[in-house]
């Protein structure tokens, strides 16, 4: 039989905690939703007792309709000498209406003396009482037990008394914190194992990965009989994170034979994986297991020459599996067989003005030696390939730009560019204003295209990256520029160098705009 495990996501809270992480009430709507469809079986919407945000975000998914997935409110225990009826954290949660809810408790002897500054028989009363409450109120319950691990290893007998009593109080599921992120695997299965010959409600994980093995922790608890696993998109997360539910949905459901989700939706972790980063802000981790842009890009000419023959030979999964896809990249290490693969990808028909793949590979290595790095800049790579064997007409032409930056003693810096470009027959003269000097340069690129592809509008730029490339010339030294852009659909990189970091942004900026007006006309 099948075994079936509830991933529980805790993105719009626990993830949130991480630098750089914000969410509106509106943002986390969108992701909500988004996980809902996906199929996961929890989603904690917040703490709605902590700030007005996630108390707008209560108030706003009470009309929303979820098919697969509980909304969960998270909360506290109460607080000492406060009676739940009167606590301010319990009232939050039942104000929610949600049907479940978390509530975090402290099983760590230390913690509560030290941190809360209770007793441990009263820390005891507080998980007891406010479970005891929030069920009589008809609540589903999911007791999070906090810094269980640490608490375990130094009192194991306090820890699980905690448990103990959590159960005893109607819990529906205990959860194994540790908080920290410093238990080993081998030791949290057998912490579990201990547990298991005690408490027989059913368990969950909620691992940090502080020691980067957050995924592990949560794999092994999960062979050690815990049914729940809690985890954020992506691994966003306090310090070094929470456990990636990305990840350990597909070892869990694709190498392992667990269910997390339905199978037809494992195809969309990816586009999942990507739309939070989005939504965050933040830049997609190239390496991310399973959803990495670089999860199965090959590089290597013999690592590439044997995937043409058959993928598994460096592919531990097909990338179709997570909607995910096959990249081979190309540089100064590439062979024939890279260019030949990524050409028939790139729907590219070598030996135009007689660059065949050979001819080819050592205009890219020449081109590299002088800092390009293609592997990096996939969409300027298509845009040589496609102009070195003329496939390929320039949109528009540049004509010429002009970039100043002024500076006053006691006000900001301003940037100012007017660019002339042509495009056909007609030339465009036009001026715009920026936060810097590239800034200025991209946004009068725009408007002066915007007369002839209005389409470009709905680019956006992801990141922008500037490296030296010698720093032994001192400012007189080559930079790289990479940028990356998205529009709707997909992301792409493009690169320029120059001894000018405003002239190789202009090369990066230019291929980034042909790059997507290349893909509109083969749309």
């Amino acid at each position: 039989m099948e075994k079936v495990i509830q991933i529980y996501d805790t993105t719009l809270r626990d993830g949130t905690q991480g630098e750089e992480i914000h969410f509106s009430a509106e943002d986390k709507l969108k992701i909500a939703r988004r996980l809902d469809d996906m199929g996961v079986a929890y989603i904690e919407g917040g703490w709605p007792g902590s700030n007005p945000k996630d108390e707008r975000f209560f108030r706003i998914v009470k009309g929303v309709e979820f098919k697969n997935a509980k909304i969960t409110a998270f909360g506290s225990t109460r607080k000492p000498g406060n009676s739940c009826e009167e606590d301010q954290n319990i009232r939050a949660l039942m104000d929610a209406e949600t049907q479940s809810v978390t509530i975090v408790g402290k099983t760590w002897d230390m913690h509560a003396r030290e941190i809360l500054g209770v007793s441990l028989d009263e820390n005891l009363k507080m998980i007891d009482e406010s479970i005891r409450y929030l069920k009589k109120a008809g609540k589903e319950v999911i007791f999070d037990a906090e810094h269980f691990f640490d608490g375990y290893r130094n009192n194991p007998s306090y820890a699980i008394r905690c448990l103990k009593v959590a159960e005893d109080a109607g819990s529906d599921i205990i959860v194994l914190c540790d908080t920290n992120g410093g238990t080993m695997p081998h030791e949290l299965g057998n912490i579990i194992d201990e547990v298991k010959s005690t408490i027989i409600t059913p368990l969950g994980i909620h691992a940090h990965n502080d020691c980067g093995l957050a995924v592990a922790n949560s794999i092994t608890a999960v062979l050690s009989g815990v049914e729940m696993v809690q985890g954020t998109v992506n691994g966003y997360g306090e310090r070094c994170g929470n456990a990636d539910i990305i990840t350990i949905i597909g070892n869990l459901q694709i190498k392992m034979g667990y269910r997390c989700i339905k199978d037809e939706r494992l195809s969309h972790l990816t586009e999942l994986s990507r739309f939070v980063s989005e939504v965050a802000n933040i830049p997609p981790f190239n390496r991310g297991p399973f959803v990495g842009k670089s999860a199965f890009a090959h590089k290597g000419g013999i690592h590439v020459h044997a995937i043409a023959k058959n993928p598994s030979a460096y592919e531990h999964i097909d990338p179709k599996l997570v909607g995910n896809r096959r990249r081979v990249l190309v540089s100064d290490l590439s062979g024939k067989s890279n260019i030949e693969v990524k050409s028939k990808e790139m729907g590219i028909e070598l030996g135009g003005n007689g660059y065949d793949s050979r001819k080819i590979v050592e205009e890219i290595k020449r081109l590299e030696d002088e800092g390009y790095q293609f592997d990096a800049a996939e969409g300027s790579l298509e845009l040589l390939l496609r102009k070195l064997t003329g496939q390929f007409k320039d949109p528009f032409r540049l004509e010429s730009f002009r970039v100043t930056v002024e500076k006053d003693r006691s006000g900001p810096a301003t940037a100012h560019a007017t660019i002339k470009i042509s495009v056909g027959n007609e030339d465009e003269i036009t001026a715009a204003e920026g936060d810097g000097p590239v800034s200025a340069l991209d946004n009068a690129l725009r408007k002066a295209l915007n007369k002839f592809y209005p389409q470009i509008q709905e680019m956006g730029l992801v990141d922008f990256k500037v490296r030296v490339i010698d720093g032994s010339k001192g400012t007189g030294a080559k930079v790289r520029v990479q940028i990356e852009s998205r529009d709707s659909k997909n992301i792409w990189s493009t690169i320029g160098v120059s001894e000018n970091i405003i002239e190789a942004s202009w090369q990066a900026l230019s291929d980034s705009v042909q790059y997507k007006l290349l893909k509109l006309s083969n749309e």
